[in-house]
């Protein structure tokens, strides 16, 4: 099953991203596909507080288009979305460990722990960050 992080949410949403094109194409596929498809929670929460921000975006997303859009991937029969389960802190614990991971880092290593522990084949991510995870394979669909 393939997951997908934040910024590859943002890009698919976002028409001024040089990505949306490419991202949006990805996520209909996914979206409207035969297959199971993820989103992990955090990565839902951080594309409400990225698209929305001020500071991002100028202009920010709408509010009521940013809930738009979350409602609008929920729509999709196949998307599962996945969050902490009782082996999170176990799983977190030893990514963090493993990588050294301290400070910001820690986000990336909880979707990582989240990702792991639903068994998903593939984080889509255009985040490098996520190569300290050699247990998570991390495809950017955005590069050709």
């Amino acid at each position: 099953m393939i997951a997908v992080d934040t910024n590859i949410l943002v890009y698919a949403h976002r028409e001024d991203s040089p990505f949306h094109t490419i991202a949006c194409k990805c996520i209909e596929m996914l979206a409207t596909g035969p297959g199971a498809w993820a989103i992990p929670w955090p990565c839902l929460h951080e594309f409400q507080s990225v698209v929305t921000h001020p500071r991002v975006f100028d202009p920010p997303t709408p509010l009521a288009a940013a809930l738009g859009q979350v409602d609008a991937w929920m729509e999709s029969p196949g998307l599962q979305l996945i969050g902490e389960t009782m082996h999170h802190w176990p799983t977190l614990g030893r990514l963090i460990r493993d990588a050294k991971i301290v400070g910001p880092r820690v986000h990336d290593a909880r979707i990582a722990a989240i990702c792991l522990q639903h068994g998903i084949n593939q984080l889509w991510s255009a985040d490098r960050d996520f190569s300290a995870f050699p247990a998570l394979r991390v495809v950017n669909p955005c590069v050709e």
